[in-house]
């Protein structure tokens, strides 16, 4: 049941933590339970989960591990709940297994990613280094959706979107944070749903549904094994095939003075606001310069970011990792001669100000017609 709009009644700005604003996006989202076990810089989400949920009449586990939260996630979501978790780092890494379960299954798991720095436990702060664990990780194809926030407005928006796209597409749906929007205060409009004239695609049971499959409905395709090398073939090339399909309908990118860049910054999540400011601050100064923003990592803009890569001279791609984006960049516009260069800090914050003093540096090197 949607009680979402007892709690949040039309809008209202509030000056909050990114991870109260997880919380306050599932309410919205009509999230019936969160699962979870506690690991920093997630924490919060469970903690302000459990303030908010009584009040909604919904519900939280803590489970004894994040593989255990992945796969009791998958049991809500075959109950027909809208059930979700949340995690970071090392148990983004343990909840591969699950992740990939609900891949091959089809299920519309939906988890909240706040990045934290890496290999293994390293820092509990800040970075960008889950972009190819969250796109690719476990023994599968990657078929799944991963929306990367770039601000606290983001993280409600697309926690919200999360629950439809899951449950109308029927992939695993990540949304991907990080530390530094985890911790920071920041404002934004919260809403309820019917405010905005958002509808909510309606969950249902996958499991344990009335009737005889086969016979008074469709049966439900829940295997995750199979017996030989053509069945999985089979299924593996179908669901591809439908991801493909809608992908067009998914992917999501933000662009901004592309028409006449001779340089491109391309940047994702919270480095792009950088990225942004960069972009203005060199337009003042009279540089050519453009911005691109891939909001969804997988399904990745691939066709759009090879258009613009064509009418550029250069693509400047910063991120806080050790080119985990650049690569995602040079496969998308492979067969594509404008050339990549990089500003590359894994674990560490990245301002506007370093953006301006790189590309100055291209500028002054010749890198670039100035005609």
């Amino acid at each position: 049941m949607y009680v979402a709009q007892n709690m949040i009644e039309g809008e209202k700005k509030v000056f909050v933590t990114g991870n109260e604003v997880v919380a306050w996006a599932a309410i919205a989202a009509g999230a019936d339970i969160m699962y979870g076990y506690p690991i920093t810089p997630q924490n919060e989400i469970m903690h302000y989960w459990t303030r908010l949920a009584p009040r909604a009449g919904k519900k939280f586990l803590q489970t004894e591990d994040e593989l255990s939260a992945g796969f009791t996630t998958i049991g809500g979501v075959l109950a027909g709940r809208r059930a979700f978790t949340a995690t970071a780092g090392p148990g983004n890494t343990l909840m591969q297994e699950p992740v990939s379960m609900a891949e091959m299954m089809r299920l519309p798991m939906v988890i909240i990613i706040q990045q934290r720095g890496g290999p293994s436990t390293a820092t509990v702060i800040y970075s960008q280094q889950e972009l190819n664990l969250t796109c690719y990780g476990g023994n599968g194809e990657g078929l799944r959706i991963v929306y990367s926030t770039s601000s606290h407005q983001d993280l409600f928006d697309y926690t919200i979107k999360a629950f439809n796209t899951a449950w109308k597409y029927r992939f695993p749906t990540f949304v991907l944070g990080d530390g530094y929007q985890a911790k920071m205060r920041e404002g934004l409009t919260i809403y309820d749903l019917k405010a905005r004239g958002i509808e909510l695609v309606p969950t249902e049971p996958i499991l344990g549904q009335p009737g005889t499959p086969g016979v008074d409905r469709p049966p439900s395709h829940i295997r995750n094994t199979y017996n030989t090398e053509e069945e999985l073939y089979e299924v593996i090339m179908s669901t591809a095939k439908n991801y493909e399909t809608i992908a067009p309908e998914i992917i999501e990118y933000d662009e901004q003075n592309i028409e006449d860049a001779e340089i491109i910054l391309v940047a994702h999540g919270v480095v792009s606001r950088a990225a942004y400011g960069a972009m203005l601050q060199l337009r003042e100064q009279g540089y050519k310069v453009g911005y691109f923003r891939p909001i969804t990592l997988r399904p990745f803009p691939t066709q759009q970011l090879y258009a613009r890569a064509k009418q550029a001279q250069k693509l400047l791609v910063v991120e806080s990792a050790l080119g985990q984006l650049a690569r995602t960049v040079r496969d998308a516009i492979y067969g594509c001669t404008t050339p990549v260069e990089t500003l590359l800090k894994p674990g560490m914050g990245v301002i506007s100000e370093e953006l301006v003093e790189r590309v100055v540096q291209i500028y002054a090197g010749g890198a670039v017609n100035d005609d």
